[in-house]
């Protein structure tokens, strides 16, 4: 096997720049690997091969000649299903766009490919991304590389998979509650939900409006931070479509002083008590930042369980009205077993009812919750209560089950996940790093510390 395709999208993108190896070359030793694997974990659910190696050719044609494409230059990625990919099959895990072709990128694809990277194929989602699992009627069901009995997590499970087993250098999902940073939690890897307003969601199978506008994002996932370091920055800004994203400024993670940063760390939230693995990690990374920032003390935020109800209450008189929708806007007559539970004749009858004094709690709620940044740049806790758990187990879950995630969605926070350990039966696990909103730098330097203290990345045995 070709050990390049364990290196990071950044290694991938310098050695190719430095002539030390080809696009070609990597693009056909990562398609080899998803050849391989993917019977097992059923990740990449749309190849585009010989596209690709057409690409990889062209831009090693134009690397002889000096010129670069971008900081991505022959770099192979993946996509999520959920996202529209020119020429490829679209189908975002719902029946009616079983054959659809998008006639263009959706903006966040387009930017990483104008920067160089080689779309290898998309990866599976579950329905409408609206699962903890990932699995659709079209694909079926997505595998965890370290236990395929085990769920990847979802919506960007797949995603998580195939990256894990490296098949791909980078990825790009989508978060409306976790959906970035449950999968990379429980398949070891590394993936950010940007601040709400940093990347645009045209061309995603939920796009932008609505009363739950805020809470979807797009974000890239990777093996390792630096990657997320290098792809966010290309996927950000306005692009004349979505009217949510802001053109903030991005900073460098390089710029922080970590010396100076003040920390509050938890990890039980006191609505869900973690699985005793995670907050043993959390417990051994808050120790192990003692010393390398400037503060670091156990200080739960304020205000936890108000923030998870005000989130249940938005999601259960809003989610049914939202997914019939995007169901009849797909044409899709069939939902699978996946979207049921939202659909029921309960759920419908009180959907749409979104009263008005609950977006003025969740507004104070907000503003609220910004003074833990007076005396805090950012928290450290669990991605999940969860380490990977057989298949269908999620799908009793409430919205307290996924208090540790859906809160920042809520309120628009910037979050990361990281490996930071494994579970004595050899399972990852994560831990998340949320800053205040546009502080994706202070976000990412602190991952980069965390995955140098406590290990990161580690190969899945299969």
């Amino acid at each position: 096997m070709n050990d390049a395709i364990y290196w990071s999208a950044a290694r991938l993108a310098r050695t190719i720049r430095a002539g030390e190896m080809s696009s070609r070359e990597i693009v056909d030793a990562c398609l080899a690997r998803i050849e391989e694997v993917n019977t097992d974990i059923n990740a990449v659910v749309q190849f585009v091969a010989e596209r690709a190696r057409a690409e990889a050719v062209e831009l090693d044609r134009l690397t002889a000649s000096g010129q670069f494409r971008g900081p991505l230059h022959g770099v192979p990625i993946t996509i999520k299903d959920s996202l529209d990919s020119e020429g490829i099959v679209s189908t975002g895990g719902t029946l009616g766009r079983r054959e659809f072709v998008p006639r263009q990128d959706a903006p966040v694809v387009a930017r990483l490919r104008a920067a160089g990277a080689v779309l290898l194929g998309k990866t599976n989602t579950p329905e409408l991304t609206l699962s903890g699992e990932t699995n659709n009627l079209i694909y079926g069901r997505s595998c965890n590389p370290y236990d395929t009995r085990r769920s990847p997590g979802g919506s960007s499970g797949a995603s998580a998979a195939i990256i894990a087993c490296a098949g791909s250098a980078l990825e790009l999902g989508s978060d409306t509650g976790g959906s970035i940073r449950e999968p990379a939690h429980l398949c070891g890897i590394a993936g950010i939900k940007p601040t709400s307003g940093r990347t645009p969601r045209s061309g995603h199978i939920v796009p932008y409006g609505g009363v739950l506008d805020s809470l979807t994002q797009i974000g890239p996932m990777a093996r390792y931070v630096e990657d997320l370091v290098l792809a966010l920055p290309i996927i950000c800004g306005p692009d004349g479509r979505d009217p949510a994203v802001v053109p903030v400024a991005m900073g460098d993670p390089v710029a922080i002083d970590l010396r100076r940063l003040r920390v509050a760390w938890y990890a039980d939230n006191g609505i869900v008590s973690p699985d005793p693995e995670i907050q043993r990690v959390v417990g051994e990374t808050a120790q192990a930042l003692q010393g390398q920032v400037a503060l670091i003390e156990n200080h739960l935020m304020p205000g936890m369980r108000e923030l998870v109800d005000l989130t249940t209450e938005l999601r259960e008189s809003s989610n049914a009205g939202v997914i019939q929708r995007l169901l009849e806007r797909y044409a899709t007559t069939q939902a699978g077993p996946d979207l049921d539970g939202y659909l029921t004749e309960k759920s419908l009858a009180a959907s749409d009812r979104v009263d008005p004094a609950l977006l003025e709690a969740i507004d104070e709620a907000r503003s609220r919750a910004l003074s833990l940044f007076t005396d805090y740049d950012a928290i450290l806790c669990p991605p999940s209560h969860a380490l990977a758990r057989p298949h269908k187990a999620s799908h009793g879950d409430s919205f307290d089950d996924w208090s540790y995630m859906t809160i920042q969605n809520l309120l628009g926070w910037p979050g990361a996940t990281v490996r930071a350990g494994s579970s004595a039966g050899g399972l990852p696990v994560g831990v998340q790093i949320v800053a205040a909103p546009w502080r994706e730098d202070i976000v990412l330097a602190l991952a980069l510390k965390v995955e140098s203290l406590m290990g990161g990345y580690q190969r899945p045995p299969i």
